[in-house]
């Protein structure tokens, strides 16, 4: 990768200090007598990082990033990107979006998409054309430039789709599970692409359901739950946090509804969470809870196949904060 392909860092004026997005006690109802979409949401993202924002299915996550994209108005709160209040011309110019659909034209080339969006982005002559190739680069569609995307694989279309959103060089990417449904390798290469636009000094905000992902390039993240935020903080942060109390549990058949609650009864046991075949619980001597688990476990015809603890994964932390049994 060359400079000229990775758009340039935060520019001057760009006080470090002032948050790339700053989200104050936001709701979102689309109807009055249904619960909220986001309720009182408060979410801080310095500059220069990659943040993660987690939830499962209905957690709101497409929402805030819909507000955050100028797309749909909060019901109450403030949103605020790079200092600015409201989304001017110049703040449209510092942000880069790329959808979860890919937002491009099957009929079209890659090029011709990549030239169209430019345009769209103010982009003209000698401009255009430089940075038309610098994302052809960067996606390793260049091969397939001049062919019709219609006949793209998922992977390059998913590419395509992250350049799109890089091709007027973006202070500020925000990315909706840029990485669903691909290839290994196009995943792959679009983790590196977004470290090295890290490194560049783009701020980066991605929904993802891959905690593996998260955890992997995501300096920071909020874990939302029924619209709000149920944990957030450095990763590295969380999962020592988390780390000495923690047992994980894979079973050899799912255990009956409700059965988390009855595990979280037994002494020594803290907060329990049932997701398919994984359990995932705490407990401050983690030891003897698990003996206690594997015992009740055992006793409604529940076998372990394999059993962890001491150790703490974004993927512990999210069923934690998230397993629907273990909610009130």
């Amino acid at each position: 990768m060359t400079s000229a392909c990775i758009p340039s860092a935060l520019g001057p004026g760009a006080g470090i200090e002032t948050p790339a997005i700053e989200v104050r006690q936001v709701s979102k109802r689309f109807r009055p007598d249904a619960p909220p979409a986001l309720d009182d949401l408060s979410i801080t993202v310095p500059q220069g990082v990659i943040f993660g924002i987690l939830g499962p299915n209905g957690a709101g996550k497409t929402t805030l990033l819909s507000i955050l994209c100028g797309l749909l108005k909060p019901t109450a709160g403030s949103v605020r990107l790079a200092g600015h209040d409201t989304l001017t011309a110049e703040v449209k110019r510092m942000l880069g979006v790329v959808p979860q659909e890919p937002a491009i034209y099957p009929t079209l080339t890659g090029r011709e998409n990549l030239e169209y969006f430019g345009r769209m982005q103010g982009l003209r002559g000698a401009r255009l054309a430089e940075r038309v190739e610098a994302c052809l680069k960067i996606a390793e569609i260049g091969d397939q430039a001049d062919r019709r995307v219609e006949h793209y694989s998922g992977g390059y279309k998913r590419r395509l789709n992250l350049v799109i959103g890089l091709i007027h060089e973006p202070r500020i990417l925000i990315l909706d599970e840029p990485t669903v449904a691909i290839d290994p390798h196009s995943r792959s290469l679009i983790h590196q692409r977004l470290r090295e636009l890290h490194a560049a000094g783009v701020t980066i905000l991605l929904t993802t359901h891959y905690m593996e992902e998260a955890e992997q390039l995501c300096h920071q993240v909020a874990i939302l739950s029924r619209g709000r935020v149920v944990v957030e903080g450095e990763v590295h942060a969380l999962l020592a946090r988390h780390r000495d109390d923690t047992i994980q549990i894979t079973l050899d058949r799912e255990a009956p509804p409700g059965f988390a609650l009855t595990l979280q009864q037994l002494p020594g046991v803290g907060d329990v969470s049932l997701s398919g075949l994984c359990l995932v619980a705490t407990a401050p001597r983690p030891t003897e809870a698990a003996l206690a688990l594997l015992e009740a476990l055992r006793a409604h015809g529940v076998e372990a196949v394999s059993l962890e603890y001491g150790q703490a994964s974004l993927e512990h932390i999210f069923l934690r904060y998230t397993g629907e049994d273990a909610r009130p």
